[in-house]
C-alpha cells in the first residue's frame, strides 16, 4: 500500500468499510433527507456520489435518479457499496475508484453532483471542487455536506487537532467562508446553506476509525485542558462526547 495521502486514506478506511455502512451518523440524518429531497423529480438524472464512503448518498439517490455513479479512493468501500446496492435491488448504481482531484469522466457528464462527509479527506479540496464542476453539466445542481470549522482560530485549532489524532487521513475541516470562496472559484453559485450540529459519542466516534488507545487518550487530554470557550462551543461532556458543526451547501453550476 502506498504511503501517499490517497494510500493513507485507503488503508484507514478499507479495513473499516463495513463499519461505515452501519454507522448511524452516516446512514441517517436531516442532511441526508435534504439531499434526497433535492433529487425528487429528477428521474432522468445521472448522479455522481463523490467520496461515497459507505454509499448512503448513492442508495438514496438511486431511488430517484436514472443512474448513480459512486466514486471513492478506497477499493474496499466500493466493494461494500456494490454488494449493498445489489442486496437492496438498486441496479442503477455503479462504482468507480478514483480520487476527487482526478475524475475519469468527460466534461458535463453528470446532472447532479453530491458529496457528503468526504471533502475533509481530499488532498487538494480546490482541485476536487474544480473537478466536481467540470463533470457537472451547465446548470446542474450540487450538494456538499461536511463538518466545518467554526472559523475562530482558537476553536479551529482544537478541532483540527482532535480530528487528526483520531484519524491521520484527515486533512482539514474548512470554515463556511472557505467553502463559499472555494466554490465560487470553482465555478459554482451557492443557492442554499443549512448549518446543523451533530453529537459525537466519543467511544463510538473513535471506534469507527479504530483510533489507537494512546491517541484516544491524547484527545481526552486535550479536552480536559481546553479553555472554557472551547468546552462551551463544542459542548464537551464528561465522557468526551461533544458537538460538531456541519454545513449542507446547495449550489448550481454557473
Amino acid at each position: 500500500m502506498s504511503n501517499s495521502h490517497h494510500g493513507v486514506v485507503a488503508a484507514q478506511y478499507g479495513q473499516r468499510a463495513d463499519a461505515y455502512v452501519t454507522s448511524v451518523v452516516h446512514a441517517s440524518g436531516a442532511d441526508l433527507d435534504q439531499i434526497e429531497d433535492a433529487l425528487r423529480g429528477k428521474s432522468a438524472a445521472r448522479v455522481l456520489d463523490l467520496g461515497c464512503g459507505g454509499g448512503h448518498v448513492a442508495y438514496r439517490a438511486a431511488l430517484h435518479a436514472a443512474e448513480v455513479v459512486a466514486v471513492d479512493v478506497t477499493a474496499q468501500m466500493l466493494e461494500v457499496v456494490a454488494r449493498n446496492a445489489a442486496e437492496r435491488g438498486l441496479a442503477n448504481i455503479t462504482t468507480t475508484q478514483a480520487p476527487a482531484e482526478r475524475l475519469p469522466f468527460p466534461d458535463g457528464h453528470f446532472d447532479v453532483v453530491l458529496s457528503r462527509f468526504s471533502a475533509h479527506h481530499w488532498l487538494n479540496a480546490e482541485a476536487g471542487l474544480r473537478e466536481a464542476r467540470r463533470v457537472l453539466a451547465p446548470g446542474g445542481r450540487a450538494v456538499f455536506v461536511d463538518i466545518v470549522s467554526p472559523g475562530h482560530p482558537l476553536l479551529d485549532t482544537h478541532l483540527q487537532a482532535v480530528e487528526l489524532l483520531r484519524d491521520t487521513s484527515h486533512v482539514r475541516n474548512y470554515s463556511a467562508a472557505e467553502w463559499m470562496a472555494a466554490l465560487s472559484r470553482a465555478g459554482f453559485a451557492v443557492t442554499g446553506l443549512t448549518p446543523r450540529r451533530l453529537r459525537m459519542e466519543f467511544a463510538v466516534w473513535t471506534a469507527r476509525t479504530s483510533t489507537p488507545e494512546l491517541r484516544a487518550q491524547a484527545i481526552r487530554a486535550l479536552q480536559d485542558l481546553a479553555s472554557d470557550e472551547v468546552r462551551r462551543h463544542f459542548d464537551i461532556l464528561e465522557d468526551g462526547s461533544f458537538l460538531l458543526d456541519s454545513l449542507t451547501i446547495e449550489a448550481e453550476a454557473c
